[in-house]
């Protein structure tokens, strides 16, 4: 235990543990263990250390947070009003506490195994999560309770307290573990308790894979097998005994606190029955080397193919070192972020040593990048800092150096102006992006959600070849950054946009394609929390509002997607015809403003209707581009690329925000700033007011972008270090 972080208390029984638990503050994480405990500790790591749930458990361990520990008190009260205590064979006996202020360090090689005979409780402090840091469980539904409530709710400092019935520990945030041992012998005692300390493993604080994952090549303990109806693996023909650490869990799980059993695969998490049955969970934890599986199990499930086998192979062993020198994932996040600055200021140049100095330096980039999230999984360090840096700084990376190649453009032999290439390879990628958003959150937690289309890709995903195709074939993250790479180095900024823009449009067309067909084929039920994550993304302003009052109508099928593909294409092919300076691009804006409130004016349930959003965002920025690009004012177009860029921040903002069940931004800030259709009238109707003013479009463009960004940015940095900002990281590998 201590290598996780803990010290341990022992108690004899429900009473003692509840007396236990009582002296760790309410603030504090608390976990309960089994002192027989016999495992790997990777599998106490996966069950005790992970911060993001509100409660988690694995065979003879138990750890809950702060909103859940009245939970767990009323727990323990059952439990001692029926006079249940450590199983037969445990003697009470005075509480002896480990030393305070063990943090997470490496621990030494062996398995986790307690003593075979008389079984006792304990209660650890520690090693949950870093004091000051507010995390919570992604998407997790609280039941009524009072732990209950936002499903943004996050819990303060790490604390942990571990409790079982037959001895159990109970971790703190102040990094103290106390063992609960009835026979009065402490739970680390090398005489009676636990060897703990992962196989070859360095744990510079706990940490553990995604939720689901699993770790893929690891050798298997011979003969190991789940156990039904329980996490974990238990040793081979082992059968294990009664746990109270279980039975406190199951009465959380009555209770209505979601407790989360982590997968543990070929991991071994057992409390044997006797001695033999020891002997064979620890020959079956020697089997399975933990530090291969953690290893694998830092990797991302499903990736693209240029990171699952250009990069994870190392880049795996890079975020181990950094966990064993106490580095942490945001501090690589900013390398990362400062890498590919240096990158984009290289390529700025206009130089050939700049550009080749660019793609190597991007590549770098894209390596730290991976390192970050193998850090987080592999040391369990989530925290919303990190949730909030992870979900912008990917996007600030790319389109900075999307400008770097710009201005290297310009300043090469010739001068080539690109920056409408720039601006048109941020809006493409902005707008793949919405659609991937827009249909997954329509798509979340729809019922009878089912079509052919699916089952044929389900049935795609058994040929191995066609996996790899298919995740190429969408340009995700490692193969676009790669491209960008080696075109940089070895062409021009020009030719490298172009290959940009028509990989990613093709990409565009195939997933776009693929989900509407689905979309079409099912016949899904669309919930309310999917109808209000649409509705929010569709990020409609007072224009629009008023429209959807005055135009309420009942839901249509195709309504809602049809207004919204016929205001677009009026406002974008308005103004490309009407062209700079003239008024039928306004006119065309206020016709777009009129049907994109039409568009909302329903509940978004329709089949379609998930393609609103996209449709508005390719209105706006591309209303931005085409003006910008056809006004031939000096600075323009830099001027649009920054607008845009501060727009499109807003936009994964909001989208972030609701993936950690937050909700959008507030809607005074929406109203604020316009909505998409607000902000299409003002920039158009600038183009007509200013047409003659020299350089006065470049102003007006600059001046907005300004003001945006600083309005949502102050608005998403008080969120996102706030109590109630979700630690949000996204495990489902689908490539970015």
């Amino acid at each position: 235990m201590r290598s996780l972080g803990f010290d341990v208390r022992t108690a004899a029984d429900a009473a003692g543990v509840t007396e236990e638990l009582a002296a760790v503050p309410a603030h504090e994480r608390v976990a309960l263990v089994d002192p027989r405990f016999v495992g790997h500790v990777h599998a106490l790591r996966l069950a005790l250390t992970d911060p993001r749930f509100p409660a988690a458990a694995t065979r003879g361990a138990l750890t809950v947070q702060p909103e859940a520990r009245t939970a767990l008190t009323r727990a323990l009260a059952a439990a001692a009003h029926r006079g249940e205590t450590a199983p037969a064979g445990a003697a009470g006996g005075p509480e002896r506490a480990a030393v305070p202020g063990a943090d997470a360090r490496d621990g030494d090689a062996g398995p986790v195994g307690g003593d075979a005979g008389p079984s006792g409780g304990a209660v650890a402090s520690g090693a949950g999560h870093r004091p000051g840091a507010t995390v919570r469980a992604p998407g997790a539904v609280h039941a009524p309770g009072e732990y209950a409530g936002s499903p943004s709710r996050t819990r303060p400092s790490g604390a942990a307290t571990a409790l079982d019935p037959s001895g159990a520990a109970a971790l703190d945030s102040s990094g103290t573990a106390a063992a609960l041992d009835p026979s009065g012998a402490t739970a680390l005692d090398p005489s009676r308790a636990t060897a703990l300390g992962p196989s070859g493993t360095a744990a510079a604080d706990g940490f553990a894979p995604a939720p689901g994952a699993h770790p893929s090549g690891a050798a298997a303990a011979p003969g190991a097998t789940a156990a039904p109806g329980a996490p974990g693996a238990t040793a081979p023909g082992a059968t294990g005994t009664h746990s109270w650490v279980d039975d406190i869990a199951a009465r959380l799980d009555a209770e209505g606190v979601p407790v989360h059993r982590p997968e543990l695969g070929v991991l071994v998490a057992a409390v044997p029955a006797d001695a033999r049955e020891r002997a064979t969970a620890a020959d079956a934890v020697a089997a399975v080397d933990d530090e291969r599986v953690r290893l694998r199990a830092a990797v991302k499930s499903r990736d693209g193919f240029f990171t699952t086998f250009c990069i994870s192979p190392y880049s795996r062993y890079i975020a181990r070192w950094c966990a064993r020198r106490g580095l942490t994932p945001n501090q690589v996040t900013t390398a990362s972020l400062l890498t590919a600055f240096i990158a984009a200021a290289c390529a700025a140049t206009g130089t050939r040593p700049g550009f080749v100095s660019a793609g190597v330096l991007l590549i770098a980039s894209f390596v730290l990048d991976c390192t970050d999230g193998q850090l987080a999984r592999y040391s369990l360090q989530y925290s919303t800092l990190g949730a909030w840096l992870d979900a912008t700084f990917d996007r600030a990376k790319e389109y900075a150096y999307y400008a770097g190649l710009a201005l290297g453009a310009a300043r090469a032999g010739g001068g080539d102006d690109v920056w409408a290439l720039a601006l048109g390879a941020m809006v493409l990628q902005t707008c793949r992006h919405v659609v991937d958003f827009a249909f997954n959150e329509a798509n979340h937690d729809a019922t009878g959600n089912t079509s052919p289309t699916a089952a044929l890709s389900g049935r795609l995903d058994s040929v191995g070849w066609t996996v790899w195709a298919r995740r190429m074939i969408v340009l995700p993250i490692g193969e676009r950054w790669a491209m960008i790479a080696v075109l940089t180095a070895f062409t021009t900024p020009r030719i490298t946009f172009y290959a940009l823009l028509v990989g990613c449009a093709l990409a565009a067309c195939y997933t776009t394609a693929g989900r509407v067909l689905r979309s079409l084929t099912r016949r899904a039920e669309r919930s309310d929390r999917a109808v209000r994550a649409l509705a929010e993304l569709t990020d409609s302003g007072p224009l629009a509002e008023a429209v959807a009052k005055a135009a309420a109508r009942g839901a249509g099928s195709f309504l809602a997607p049809l207004s919204a593909v016929l205001g677009a294409a009026a406002v974008l092919a308005g103004t490309a015809a009407g062209g700079f300076g003239s008024w039928l691009p306004v006119g065309c804006a206020v016709l777009y403003a009129v049907l994109a409130g039409v568009a909302v004016a329903a509940p978004l349930k329709g089949p379609l209707d998930w393609l609103v959003p996209p449709l508005f965002r390719a209105a706006e920025y591309g209303t931005i581009l085409i003006l910008a690009a056809r006004s031939e004012v000096n600075g323009a177009l830099p001027a649009a690329f920054g607008l845009v860029a501060a727009v499109a921040y807003h936009h994964y903002d909001t989208v972030y925000r609701i993936r950690g069940g937050t909700g959008a931004p507030p809607h005074r800030l929406v109203r604020a700033i316009g909505g998409h259709e607000g902000r299409t009238v003002v920039v158009t109707a600038a183009a007509a007011l200013l047409h003659d003013q020299n350089q006065g479009f470049t102003i007006a463009l600059t001046a907005l972008a300004a003001a945006l960004a600083l309005a949502v940015l102050i608005e998403s940095i008080r969120f996102w270090v706030s109590s109630g900002a979700p630690a949000v990281h996204d495990e489902t590998g689908e490539p970015a």
